[in-house]
């Protein structure tokens, strides 16, 4: 398996994971079934690399003006606009995909801080091992 492949893979299986935490932990985002929750997280990972910085760019001097708050609110746009798309993904509004889109970026950024090609760095210079 290739190293893009693989990589792939890891990052739809931390957005799967994060979507189906945030179902948990929020009451107003709901998934009918698994697939419906795989389709979501495909959706919204093509829809942050491709829609995503286009729209950041447009959208670049609200961002700045805001001191990049309106960031937060084109996260919770891609939600809205993934729940819109995909059967069986339901949200209740804006606020929640708000904060939903926030807790998405924390939990995905913890979980992929602990994986070997991300996070924890140790180098071997011969003398004392040094942790980045």
């Amino acid at each position: 398996m290739s190293a893009h492949l693989a990589d792939f893979l890891i990052h739809w299986a931390i957005m799967s994971l994060s979507l189906w935490a945030a179902s948990y932990v929020f009451n107003g985002i709901k998934f009918s079934d698994k697939s419906s929750l795989l389709i979501s997280a495909l959706m919204l990972g093509f829809v942050n690399a491709v829609l995503r910085p286009i729209l950041l760019i447009l959208t670049f001097p609200l961002t700045l003006l805001t001191l990049g708050l309106f960031a937060l609110v084109l996260n919770a746009l891609m939600i809205m606009l993934v729940a819109n798309l995909v059967k069986g993904f339901k949200l209740s509004g804006f606020w929640t995909a708000f904060f939903v889109g926030i807790f998405i970026a924390l939990f995905s950024l913890f979980i992929e801080y602990f994986l070997p090609s991300q996070g924890v760095v140790i180098m071997n210079t011969g003398g004392p091992t040094i942790s980045v």
